[in-house]
């Protein structure tokens, strides 16, 4: 059984993450440590654990040896750089940091304390998403020559987002730096870093940050992608794109449909494949499985995953500022 503190109720799926502990089986929730008191008591009540006001007394506890971080962005390199100085192995939302000197300073902390570490990135246990990295690797779909996945929704145009997200200092951005991580980390699954990305985002309603956002990178071989995201549209499902010299896959949801040239010379476009590959233990049950089993940071949930991830939604915000393509 893993003991786990919960660092802050403030992100909006800390109450998911503290569920899926609790209903595991394999994981117990300790304590939580919030940066709002008042909130942090009623949240203990509903989540029956202990309540500490005191961050340097809820991290020198020994009751726990993991932490799952749903604290302000911003707050993400104070909190667990003290985290793994405590020796504690650290379970976080995305993102890692807001800036990349950031990110890289608390990488280089975690990676010196040898914890096992992991960021939320669901896509990449996905069924849908594991199914076109499968088409992608294998060389299916022939040369890759453009991507573009999408996830927005309404959270600004009907209201519905809470006050507390367009706290900048708190979130450290917008739509790009929320639902916009979904894309990049996505995009960076199927292809690696890329070679230099441009951006634009834009704010129709005038909230405090960004609503509106699209990031346009070159990867390895000449690909193109666009990551797309919003707090301004209604209706849309995760959309996925991926378009090579052979054939294209498009991810609608969880549908999948696929367009090759050897599928059309038997006259069977647009196929939807009959299963998809099982789903991977959620990223945060595969933190708990590393924890328990002491194998590691679990693959493509790392700290280089994350410095990654908060380099690109940083050149996002550089090249929207200064109207320039960023170079990696």
């Amino acid at each position: 059984m893993l003991n786990v503190g919960l660092i802050s109720s403030w992100h909006v799926h800390a109450e998911g993450y503290a569920k899926e502990l609790a209903a595991s089986g394999k994981a117990k929730n300790v304590v939580l440590w919030d940066e709002n008191p008042e909130k942090g008591r009623a949240k203990a009540a509903t989540w029956k654990v202990e309540f500490e006001a005191d961050y340097d007394k809820f991290i020198a506890r020994k009751d726990f040896s993991a932490v799952v971080c749903g604290s302000p962005t911003t707050m993400h390199p104070s909190l667990l750089s003290k985290a793994a100085a405590a020796g504690k192995d650290i379970f976080t939302e995305k993102l890692l940091a807001v800036t990349t000197a950031d990110a890289e300073k608390l990488a280089a902390e975690i990676k010196k304390a040898g914890v096992v570490f992991t960021i939320s990135l669901p896509l990449r246990a996905n069924p849908a998403v594991l199914y076109v990295k499968k088409l992608v690797d294998s060389g299916s779909l022939g040369r890759v020559t453009g991507a573009r996945f999408r996830r927005s929704h309404s959270g600004v145009s009907d209201r519905w987002l809470p006050d507390y997200w367009f706290d900048v200092s708190k979130t450290g951005g917008g739509a790009m730096m929320d639902l916009g991580a979904h894309p990049v980390y996505l995009l960076s699954f199927l292809f690696g870093a890329p070679k230099r990305l441009t951006a634009l985002t834009s704010k129709p309603f005038n909230t405090s940050s960004d609503e509106n956002a699209i990031g346009i990178a070159e990867f390895k071989d000449g690909i193109l992608g666009m990551m797309e995201t919003a707090f301004v549209t209604y209706g849309v499902p995760d959309l996925l794109e991926v378009y090579g010299t052979e054939g294209s896959v498009f991810m609608e949801g969880s549908e999948v449909r696929v367009t090759t040239k050897a599928l059309d010379a038997i006259a069977y476009a647009d196929a939807k494949p009959k299963t998809l590959p099982p789903a991977n233990p959620t990223p945060l049950m595969q933190f708990v499985d590393a924890c328990i089993n002491r194998t590691g940071s679990p693959e493509y949930f790392g700290l280089d995953d994350a410095v990654l991830m908060t380099r690109m939604i940083e050149a996002v915000y550089r090249s929207d500022q200064s109207g320039q393509t960023i170079v990696f």
